[in-house]
């Protein structure tokens, strides 16, 4: 195949000025993907402020949003069939070329679109973004759309049999190392490592928290269409599109958008049993305010009071407006600071929240692009901090006291060794608490305790992992 992708030095930019000719829905997608790749931008930050400026609504914002978040997702399948595709690395096509035939490969592949349709308009996109590439990209396209995605599965996958993990990462799209971390936290299950492989493929639902005292979930999911959700006392399940922001019990603070994982870990602080009182609450990492605003609203109710600290400054802003009107001190410092901090004293709170920051692999369904940005190395640096914050948190907690471990991570690294080590280092004594005692009665897939990890194939929530220790 003849290669004409523009060499390096070219024009990068997106689409040049005017209208472009590909309908408005494909160039928001590639100016999505494009600004992910090339910016390292957030698509679930880019895409709604490109929506909002193209003034694309219902089913166009809606099919812009499953070619950028579908594409993202499932990019290092796509980038293998491409390689082939082309006869080339990837890597070597020009960026906005590459980008371009990653949405319509994805068409061709994951959508309804039909091939003739996701071919034109691709290589019209490519007109625009790569002068010279359309007999390139074309060519490359009819390469992919000669086999089916089970076809090229088979054909660049390593066997299943000698290979388990090399090839679950290239039929579902994930780096190896996390299919590896995933599998191993599910005992080397790979029958439910595939079904969590393909959840997290999936576009996630949208959950709402209904703020206790301030809205009852059954009258939110009547006012906003939803449906109560499973598990937590608070949640609602939103059905359909649209933007939950502009709810008006968002919008007037009765309800915030919360995975319903992060709920229910957040609540099982509020109900573990403490001996003694119980009214200073802490939130040692409480940036952008979701587990603060519900601990907030249930403080409320019982008379206590919520301190959020948060290191990052725009973030603590975000805490302050995610609580406004509940009792919640926002300090803008750092959680480990304990015991140097005045307003952080050691062996004060009743209540401790440690939402530790970690790799994000538990919410890989929201935020397509995390899982190609992590990478192993990150891991030591995130654990040192882990087990910096939880030694603070144990400081913090009174005897008697408890204390809530919480990461959006089922890595081991980060949920069962840092624990541990933490509690074992701490100086203090310290018990676990049966964590599934915590969390709504007859939830199945719990394990074993005295820890819990959640699943999106299980549960249907973000893969967030709860431990509660009661200092002594």
């Amino acid at each position: 195949m003849r290669d004409t992708a523009p060499r390096r030095g070219t024009d990068r930019r997106g689409p040049r000025s005017g209208r472009p000719p590909v309908d408005q829905p494909r160039h928001a997608a590639y100016e999505a993907v494009a600004a992910v790749n090339r910016d390292d931008a957030y698509a679930n930050l880019v895409l709604p402020a490109i929506l909002r400026e193209q003034g694309l609504i219902g089913r166009d914002a809606a099919f812009a949003t499953e070619l950028t978040y579908g594409t993202l997702r499932r990019l290092g399948t796509l980038d293998a069939i491409l390689t082939s595709a082309a006869g080339r690395d990837v890597q070597r096509i020009d960026p906005p070329v590459r980008d371009a035939l990653r949405l319509g490969a994805y068409q061709l592949l994951h959508t309804r679109v039909p091939a003739h349709a996701a071919v034109s308009s691709t290589v019209d996109l490519v007109r625009t973004v790569g002068q010279g590439a359309t007999g390139f990209a074309n060519a490359v396209l009819r390469e992919v759309a000669g086999r089916d995605l089970d076809e090229w599965v088979s054909r660049l996958a390593p066997p299943l049999e000698t290979d388990p993990i090399g090839h679950l990462a290239l039929a579902y799209s994930h780096p190896q190392w996390i299919v590896r971390a995933f599998a191993e936290a599910l005992g080397g299950d790979l029958g439910e490592t595939t079904r969590l492989l393909i959840e997290d493929n999936e576009r996630p639902p949208v959950h709402l928290c209904a703020r206790p005292g301030l809205a009852d979930p059954v009258e939110l999911a009547d006012e906003t269409g939803g449906t109560p959700g499973a598990f937590s006392p608070y949640a609602v399940y939103l059905d359909g599109g649209g933007s939950p922001g502009d709810l008006a019990a968002v919008a007037d603070g009765r309800a915030h958008v919360q995975d319903e994982g992060s709920q229910l870990v957040a609540t099982a602080l509020a109900v573990a049993p403490v001996d003694g009182p119980d009214g200073r609450w802490l939130d040692l990492c409480a940036g952008p305010g979701g587990k603060s605003g519900l601990l907030g609203a249930i403080a409320a109710q019982r008379g206590a009071r919520l301190t959020a600290v948060e290191v990052a400054e725009h973030r603590a802003r975000l805490v302050a407006n995610a609580t406004r009107g509940l009792p919640v001190t926002v300090l803008n410092t750092d959680g480990r600071l304990v015991g140097a901090e005045p307003k952080l004293p050691e062996r004060h709170f009743d209540r401790v929240l440690v939402d530790a920051p970690c790799t994000g692999l538990g919410s890989l369904r929201r935020r397509p692009e995390a899982r190609w940005r992590r990478q192993p190395s990150d891991l030591p640096a995130l654990t040192r901090l882990q087990r910096e914050l939880l030694a603070a948190g144990l400081r913090a907690v009174r005897p008697g006291g408890v204390l809530a471990y919480v990461t959006c991570s089922p890595h081991t690294v980060e949920t069962h060794v840092s624990v541990t080590e933490a509690a074992r280092r701490s100086g203090t004594p310290v018990d676990f608490v049966d964590a599934r005692s915590a969390l709504p009665t007859g939830m199945p897939g719990l394990g074993d305790g005295p820890t819990v990890q959640l699943w999106p194939h299980r549960h249907g929530t973000d893969a967030m992992f709860l431990a509660l220790l009661r200092r002594g």
